[in-house]
């Protein structure tokens, strides 16, 4: 077992609950780029691999890639609810590569992420995926190892790896049920050798032996689909991003991050320069009405009640209102965040700002109410629980750690399924 790992208990057993989706067999483009193309040397119609992967996002496909890469003999497959790869949190991250000086030092999330900003940036130099450093500054720490990237191009160039290695990609597959086979191996046509079925929303299957789970947002309900536990619960933070008028971009010259908050897991408002010229600023942390909100007024009632319902959520509203309060207050009011701004860039006025795109981000809420702070991975017992490991918490920097996580979930598929 690997020491890093923080295991959480949960027997496993049948699957109860939905999740919605759709899925025909194909892959679509990711916002204009080239794509992978489905079947990567198997057939999209291919219904049975040696282990799957659910989650399209940087860190499965990432694990997916180190996986097939180590084992080039097993037959393995992502499987993604939507037509593209990497849309949702790898699509709306801010492409930051962190050098991991923000985080606490003996965390796994500082560890991986030194890890991680090298291993990146020289994945980029070889893949040539254009990278920017932006770490000096003024009465500022310099961090060398800071720069930005397009994490979504990242990702995609995981699955291209993958794919030419013999992996298969299949979208639009939504996850609805994932139960141990129940017909007995003398009535199998297999001989049982592919145990777990893994039903979509329009009853087809895929069979495995051994599951992954990348699901992000939905890490929690997907993890209770296999009888595991669902906790800890995803409780899902809107960020909100300004830009900096074309004419005002000139005041960034680099990556600008505020000393984080020790009592929580986001950075603050910070100035990022993009890949395209455009300067990011943000994003603020507010609670979204939707795991996939990221417009201020999408709902979802279940989702709501989940959260209030399920995760520790009112305890963590008493415990930090005042913080909650200031959030809101600064997402309403372009004024408040601008008066932010200005403690870094005293130049930025609200005339020089524009609102911008919006991320959602997957957080994990303990029962008490803490916020989790660090990765967590954990599987469970019985039937399915030996055959299944959930990356349940992988906030940020799990971008720039996708890579020395992905070693790190490739070592602990291999021990803990004996490949």
């Amino acid at each position: 077992m690997v020491p890093a790992l923080r295991y959480l208990g949960g027997a496993c057993g049948r699957a109860r609950w939905g999740f919605p989706g759709g899925f025909p067999w194909m892959c679509g483009p990711a916002l204009g780029r080239p794509r992978p193309q489905c079947g990567g040397g198997r057939s999209a119609s291919t219904s049975s691999f040696d282990v799957v992967i659910v989650g399209g996002g940087i860190v499965g496909l990432a694990s997916a890639r180190a996986l097939i890469l180590r084992h080039p003999a097993l037959s393995i497959g992502v499987l993604e609810k939507e037509k593209d790869l990497a849309v949702h949190q790898t699509g709306h991250n801010s492409g930051v590569i962190h050098s991991g000086i923000y985080y606490k030092p003996e965390s796994l999330k500082a560890k991986l992420c030194v890890q991680g900003a090298a291993l990146i940036y020289e994945y980029c130099n070889q893949k040539g995926i254009a990278y920017k450093q932006c770490g000096k500054g003024l009465m500022a720490i310099d961090c060398p190892y800071t720069g930005i990237v397009d994490y979504q191009q990242v990702a995609l160039s995981f699955a291209q790896d993958f794919q030419e290695a013999g992996g298969s990609v299949l979208t639009n597959f939504e996850v609805k049920d994932i139960e141990m086979a129940k017909e007995s191996p003398s009535r199998s046509k297999d001989g049982m050798k592919y145990p777990i079925v893994i039903k979509n929303t329009k009853g087809e299957e895929i069979r495995c032996q051994y599951v992954v789970t990348c699901a992000g947002l939905y890490s929690d309900r997907i993890s209770e689909l296999s009888g595991c536990s669902p906790n800890p619960r995803i409780v899902p933070f809107r960020g909100d991003y300004l830009l900096l008028k074309p004419e005002k971009r000139y005041l960034v010259k680099g990556n600008i991050y505020p000393v984080p908050d020790s009592r929580f897991p986001f950075l603050g408002v910070h100035f990022t320069p993009r890949m395209d010229g455009n300067i990011w600023l943000g994003p603020n942390a507010v609670l979204a009405f939707k795991r996939e909100g990221y417009r201020p007024f999408d709902f979802s009632a279940r989702d709501v009640m989940d959260v209030i319902i399920n995760s520790g959520l009112i305890k963590l509203v008493f415990q930090n209102f005042s913080y909650g309060v200031n959030e809101m207050y600064k997402a309403c009011f372009l004024s408040a965040t601008v008066k932010h701004l200005q403690k870094f860039i005293p130049e930025i006025t609200i005339s020089d700002l524009l609102r911008g795109p919006a991320g959602v981000r997957a957080q994990a809420l303990d029962r008490d109410g803490n916020l989790v702070e660090d990765f967590v991975f954990d599987g469970g017992v019985g039937d399915i629980g030996n055959r299944i490991l959930h990356v349940r918490n992988a906030p940020s920097p799990a971008a720039t750690s996708s890579l020395a996580i992905s070693g790190m979930i490739a070592d602990e598929v291999q021990q803990r399924f004996e490949l």
